[in-house]
C-alpha cells in the first residue's frame, strides 16, 4: 500500500474537494490504496475549515470512493465506482485462470432472431409472457416460490435494486467471506456497511452467521452454489440450517444469489421456501454464466412486495428489460439442444474442477471448491505467489526478464475477502483437464520458492 500523499486536492468546498478526488481516481492520479492528506493538513493548504474537509471526505467514503479513518487516515479503496477496472484481466502472454467468467467454447449458439410476435409497446406487462413462463417452471421445479416475478438487467443490478428497496445508507449487510468482490464494491458504492462472514464448503458457515444476525443487519447476500471465490454450494443440510437462524431474525432481508444456475454442477437448495420463509427473500438467477455475459439479464422471484417495489422503481428509470433479450433467453431455454447443451457444459465444468483439485492435492495442497467454475487456495503470500505463477513456477532469471512471458494468471486473493486469511482464486472454467498436473507443479514450484524465501 502507498503511504505516501502524492495528490492534492483542490476545491474551497466540500463538493468541490470532492469532486477533485474524484477526478483524481477517473484520470489516474490517484490508485487503490493511495492515501489522501490528513484533514487538518488539507484544511490548512487550501484554506477551509477542517469541517469543510471532514465534509468532503465522509462524502467520499459513503459513496464508497474511499475507506479508513482516524489514524489509519484516509485511503483509495481497492475497486472506487469510477473507475472502469472492476473485473480482473490476465496479463498478455499468460493462461487465463483469473477471469470469472465461463468458457466461451461451451456456451450455446445465440439464435439469430428470436420469434417475437411485435415489438413491446410501453403498456405491455414487464416481463414477457413466455419467459415468465419458463422462469417460473425452472424456479418451481427447484423448490422456488415464483409468483411473484421480474426481470432486471444482471444479477449486480438485481442485488441493487432489492437493497435500495430494503434499506438505507450505513445499514449493515452480511456478506460471504472470502466472496464476490463486485458485491463488496457495490455496498461499499451504496454507503452500506458489509459484515463479513467466512465460508467453507458447504457455504457460509452457520455459528459465525448466527453471531452476525445476532449483531444486527437489515440484509444478508448468500451464493447457494458456485460460490464466487472458493465455488462452495449448499447442500439440504446446510440450507436447513441457514434457514432456521434466519427465522430467529425475521426483519433481516434475504437475497439468494444463485448466478451460475444450470451450469452450476451441483443442485440447487434455498433457504427461502415454505410457509417459514423470510418476510423480505429473493432468489436472483443470472443467465450470463450459462448463456452468455452480455444477455445481461436476471429472473428475480421473491415476496410480492419486494418485487412490486423493484419492478415499480425500474418503471421509472429504464422501464423494463428489453423484449429482445428476454425473447432470446426464452428461444434458448426452449431448445432442447441448448438444455442438452447446457448439462453438457455443466459436467465439463465439474471434470475440470475435480481435475485441478486433484492434481494439487497430489502435491498436498488442499483447494477448496465443489461446484461452479473457482477454487480457493489459502497461501500466506498471495500476490508473491500469483507474480511466481505468471512465470510458470520459477523465480526470475535475471531482473530484465519478462515476467508475463509464459505462466498462469490467477487472482491474489485481496480483492475478494475483507477479513478472510489470504489466498489465491482458481478459475479453472477453461482449463483443460490434461492441463491441471501441468498447472499444479507449477503452483507447487512457486509454494516452495516463497516458503524458501520467507524462512
Amino acid at each position: 500500500m502507498n503511504t505516501l500523499v502524492q495528490y492534492i486536492p483542490l476545491g474551497r468546498t466540500a463538493k468541490e474537494i470532492s469532486a477533485s478526488v474524484e477526478a483524481g481516481v477517473r484520470g489516474g492520479q490517484l490508485a487503490p490504496g493511495d492515501h489522501l492528506p490528513p484533514v487538518r493538513e488539507l484544511a490548512a493548504r487550501l484554506g477551509v475549515s477542517p469541517a469543510t474537509v471532514a465534509a468532503a471526505y465522509g462524502d467520499l467514503r459513503r459513496r464508497g470512493l474511499t475507506t479508513g479513518t482516524g489514524r489509519a487516515g484516509t485511503r483509495i479503496r481497492g475497486a472506487p465506482p469510477v473507475s472502469s477496472r472492476v473485473y480482473l484481466s490476465a496479463p498478455a502472454g499468460t493462461r487465463d485462470l483469473i477471469t470469472g467468467g465461463p468458457d466461451p467454447d461451451l456456451l450455446p449458439p445465440l439464435p439469430a432472431r428470436p420469434a417475437m410476435r411485435t415489438t413491446r409497446m410501453y403498456a405491455e406487462a414487464p416481463v414477457a409472457p413466455r419467459l415468465r413462463r419458463l422462469a417460473a417452471s425452472q424456479l418451481a421445479a427447484d423448490g422456488i416460490e415464483a409468483a411473484s416475478l421480474t426481470v432486471t438487467g444482471g444479477a449486480l443490478d438485481g442485488i441493487e435494486r432489492v437493497l435500495a428497496t430494503w434499506l438505507t445508507p450505513t445499514d449493515r449487510v452480511i456478506v460471504e467471506d472470502p466472496g464476490h468482490a463486485v458485491t463488496f464494491d457495490l455496498l461499499a458504492a451504496m454507503g452500506f456497511t458489509a459484515v463479513p462472514v467466512p465460508v467453507d464448503d458447504l457455504g457460509i458457515r452457520p455459528a459465525a452467521l448466527a453471531a452476525a444476525l445476532a449483531g444486527g443487519a437489515g440484509a444478508l447476500v448468500v451464493t447457494p452454489r458456485a460460490q464466487a471465490a472458493t465455488g462452495a454450494a449448499w447442500d439440504a443440510g446446510r440450507a436447513a440450517e441457514i434457514a432456521a437462524l434466519l427465522r430467529r431474525h425475521p426483519s433481516v432481508g434475504v437475497i439468494e444469489d444463485d448466478h451460475a444456475g444450470p451450469v452450476a454442477g451441483v443442485p440447487a437448495f434455498t433457504a427461502c421456501a415454505g410457509p417459514a420463509r423470510p418476510a423480505r427473500w429473493v432468489t436472483l438467477r443470472s443467465v450470463s454464466k450459462s448463456l452468455g455475459p452480455d444477455l445481461r439479464l436476471a429472473v428475480v422471484a421473491g415476496d410480492e412486495t419486494t418485487i412490486t417495489r423493484v419492478a415499480g422503481r425500474q418503471a421509472l428509470g429504464t422501464g423494463w428489460v428489453s423484449y429482445l433479450l428476454q425473447e432470446t433467453v426464452a428461444e434458448l431455454w426452449s431448445d432442447a439442444a441448448v438444455r442438452r447443451a447446457l448439462t453438457t457444459a455443466a459436467q465439463v465444468y465439474a471434470g475440470r474442477g475435480a481435475a485441478l483439485r486433484s492434481a494439487l492435492t497430489a502435491h498436498e495442497i488442499a483447494a477448496s471448491g465443489r461446484s461452479g467454475f473457482t477454487c480457493w487456495v489459502p497461501v500466506a503470500d498471495e500476490d508473491g505467489v500469483a507474480s511466481l505463477l505468471a512465470r510458470g513456477g520459477d523465480p526470475p532469471r535475471s531482473p530484465r526478464e519478462d515476467i508475463a512471458a509464459a505462466g498462469w494468471a490467477v487472482a491474489p486473493g485481496q480483492r475478494f475477502r475483507i477479513a478472510a486469511p489470504p489466498g489465491v482464486r482458481i478459475c479453472f472454467a477453461r482449463l483443460d483437464e490434461a492441463d491441471a498436473a501441468s498447472f499444479a507443479a507449477d503452483f507447487a514450484r512457486a509454494l516452495r520458492h516463497r516458503a524458501s524465501r520467507l524462512d
